[in-house]
């Protein structure tokens, strides 16, 4: 069975891995681990183990299912690289992006460094977009990392932004992608930093999403930048 979902960038969601842990302040108030604590005490039988890091074999080969196209973010609720994961696993989980070449498929992270450590053993077909998270300063050397992997398509994610990202280096980049926190205790979001970004996409040409201005109720905020909505994606 397909996901849906209702991520602005995306058609689909894949989860193989449930569960994660903080690593960075990004972090703080996690989407995800809200909602596995409610499905969880909905009932929901893949997170009877909440927001604790699960691998779901049986749901590995649903892509391979799909017969029409779509954008998928991988492990939506997860991360694809956390520690807990074993290497097999994860290079299992590329294997079937790999089988399933009419996907798009995005896989988003923090654990860079993890990603560097599995490069060389992934098969980087350009049906796997390659992301990585930067909320802050603190989370640029990030960039750096994607930039030494094969992917041949590489996307920054700026969500939640909580900084001016003033030293930005965006060559080799393929997508970029900028939200606000949203949620109970959103952090502000100023237009400021996201103009440094947008001038910075726009210079060297890259194709520039806004999701979501964020806050407490982000539908009130809404997708508006520069009074209208940037919803650019790369083609390949």
């Amino acid at each position: 069975m397909a996901y849906s979902s209702s991520i602005e960038w995306t058609d689909a969601t894949w989860n193989p891995i449930t569960g994660c842990s903080k690593i960075s302040d990004g972090c703080k108030h996690c989407y995800a681990e809200r909602l596995s604590k409610r499905l969880k005490a909905m009932g929901s039988q893949k997170y009877i183990n909440g927001f604790e890091v699960t691998t779901h074999k049986e749901v590995l080969s649903e892509p391979l299912m799909w017969k029409k196209p779509r954008n998928v973010f991988v492990n939506s609720m997860s991360d694809t690289f956390h520690e807990n994961i074993s290497d097999e696993y994860i290079l299992e989980m590329f294997k079937v992006m790999n089988n399933a070449a009419h996907h798009k498929f995005q896989v988003l992270t923090k654990r860079s460094s993890r990603l560097l450590d599995l490069n060389k053993r992934i098969n980087w077909t350009n049906n796997i977009w390659l992301g990585v998270t930067v909320e802050d300063s603190n989370s640029l050397f990030r960039i750096k990392d994607l930039k030494k992997t094969g992917a041949i398509v590489k996307f920054i994610s700026f969500e939640p932004l909580l900084d001016n990202l003033k030293k930005l280096n965006l060559d080799g980049i393929h997508w970029v992608i900028v939200g606000g926190e949203s949620g109970a205790g959103a952090r502000i979001m100023e237009k400021e930093w996201v103009d440094t970004i947008f001038h910075e996409a726009r210079e060297k040409k890259i194709p520039f999403f806004f999701k979501q201005w964020g806050g407490v109720n982000k539908k009130k905020k809404g997708r508006l930048y520069n009074g209208q909505e940037y919803s650019e994606y790369p083609i390949f």
